[in-house]
């Protein structure tokens, strides 16, 4: 039996959209400086061979993790966004000039890359969607699948609350190695799990 979506997100979205246009309050961050903090932290636990690499951005938005990956001189070799939301696919291709696909994570067939990255689009999902959204995009990946979460306890009827032990118990669940980032933002962490060499081949 499938859970009850926590919000209807198109909605969620689509309204943001409509107040603050194409920002990072537009997708539902509080600033631009809070939505750069977690970029570059997601950025840190990727592979240092990046410049050889396909990314995939699951979850896209308008396109900001491309953009700041570009302005801070570190853009992988190929890059790929998915979003669910057609007007900020739109906007994403015109921003990055890149291939961006209207996508469901949850249902659509997901294109290959080394490594898959998400920043945001889980924070409204149920436990249930959150952890087939996490396997969808590792299972995907070659390497691995970097992500953040808002931390916290599973209280909240709108948003996504993980507590960091919630995740190392899914990872030794997956059978994957794992890092986790905390302390740069209170209400959030991030994650990376990689595939082991034994499973990649």
């Amino acid at each position: 039996m499938r859970s009850v979506p926590k919000v209807d997100n198109e909605a969620f979205y689509l309204s943001a959209l409509k107040a603050h246009g194409e920002t990072a309050q537009g997708v539902h961050w509080n600033s631009v400086e809070s939505q750069e903090v977690r970029f570059r932290v997601l950025c840190s636990l990727l592979p240092e061979d990046l410049p050889d690499l396909r990314i995939v951005d699951a979850g896209c938005g308008f396109g900001d993790l491309y953009c700041y990956m570009v302005r801070e001189g570190a853009p992988p070799a190929d890059y790929i966004g998915l979003d669910v939301m057609e007007p900020m696919v739109a906007t994403a291709r015109a921003r990055t000039g890149c291939e961006i696909r209207v996508c469901n994570i949850l249902e659509d067939t997901l294109p290959e890359a080394d490594v898959y990255l998400c920043s945001g689009a889980m924070n409204n999902m149920t436990r249930e969607e959150s952890q087939a959204f996490i396997e969808r995009c590792l299972a995907a990946s070659r390497r691995g699948f970097i992500f953040n979460l808002l931390k916290g306890w599973n209280t909240s009827t709108l948003y996504n609350l993980y507590l960091p032990r919630e995740i190392r118990r899914l990872a030794q669940t997956l059978a994957v190695d794992y890092q986790i980032l905390e302390g740069y933002l209170a209400e959030d962490f991030t994650t990376a799990f990689w595939k082991r060499k034994e499973a990649t081949g």
